[in-house]
């Protein structure tokens, strides 16, 4: 860690711009990492420019905003992607066009796509890891709540509220130094877990329509007719994919959403690896929050399968 903390900070003081990405379809711990770095590098930097890119997702545009920048920007810039595991997930592809590249992630190292790599696995997120590399320089003591609120927000999202196996005494440490600072975080939590009250009904046909088998697999299938029946997106659809978690006996599950070029797949497990699973069809992930797109329902029947068999 101290290697890679070094050579990151480095490169940060010896440039005058720095552009931070994180990952398409973005949840909060992306917007957490993203933004608690560009804070935090602001605080300490005040005179370097600092940027934070990428599509913004709706339901999580409490968390912060994002800069709108031009290519010219990316000239001998630094460019940072946090919560990211491969490159073709990373949000704007302009992500190469700086003079370096680093990454900072805690999904398993299969893509190390950048010129320094900095991945824990064991993090219980990137948002844990951002704090982190603020802690190893002493920098806790620059940083305010802009910064805590963000980072815990992204730890919150990652760990389902410290219900996830990935929760550890450090996680728990850092995120009881984050609530030392002063931002509502009841208000917060309560921000993130509100809906728009039309995606109500929708929430009761996936209570309604799971398709839970006797060794405890299930499937949730979300065509394209059942978004139009409801009037919702996709992305609005992917949010209830724990709707189902506290069913008594569930092991793994995947909800599958149709978005038109391909239907996307976000699969998860209660201690049972499943990330080599979601690897075998082009995916990717954690051993027990993975994701994967299939071209069509004949091979979501194939994943679905290769995940049953896992039981």
């Amino acid at each position: 860690m101290t290697t890679e903390f070094n050579e990151i900070m480095k490169e940060i003081k010896d440039s005058e711009t720095i552009i931070i990405h994180r990952h398409v379809r973005p949840d909060p711990d992306a917007y957490g990492s993203q933004l608690g770095l560009k804070y935090y590098l602001k605080l300490k930097f005040p005179n370097k420019k600092i940027y934070a890119v990428g599509e913004t997702e709706p339901s999580l545009d409490f968390i912060g905003t994002f800069d709108d920048i031009s290519d010219a920007a990316y000239k001998d810039a630094l460019v940072i992607v946090c919560d990211t595991a491969n490159s073709p997930r990373i949000s704007d592809e302009r992500f190469d066009q700086g003079r370096l590249l680093v990454k900072i992630d805690h999904h398993p190292a299969v893509d190390q796509y950048g010129d320094i790599n900095y991945v824990n696995d064991q993090a219980s997120s990137t948002s844990e890891i951002i704090f982190d590399f603020i802690n190893h320089f002493n920098d806790v003591s620059i940083i305010d709540a802009s910064v805590a609120r963000v980072l815990y927000l992204g730890i919150v999202g990652d760990t389902g509220r410290f219900l996830f196996n990935n929760t550890t005494a450090h996680t728990m440490r850092v995120a009881s130094q984050l609530l030392t600072f002063p931002f509502n975080h009841n208000e917060e939590l309560n921000k993130m877990g509100e809906k728009d009250p039309k995606l109500l009904p929708f929430q009761g046909y996936v209570l309604q329509h799971f398709d839970l088998n006797e060794k405890g697999f299930c499937k949730v299938i979300i065509t394209k007719e059942i978004l139009e029946q409801f009037d919702i997106a996709a992305n609005q659809a992917s949010l209830f994919v724990n709707a189902i978690a506290d069913i008594q006996g569930l092991k793994i599950w995947v909800f599958a959403v149709d978005e038109g070029t391909e239907i996307r797949c976000r699969i998860r497990s209660k201690g049972i690896v499943i990330n080599d699973v979601a690897s075998d069809f082009g995916g990717g992930g954690h051993q027990n929050a993975s994701g994967v797109s299939v071209k069509d329902w004949d091979q979501f029947e194939t994943l679905a399968e290769a995940l049953n068999n896992k039981l």
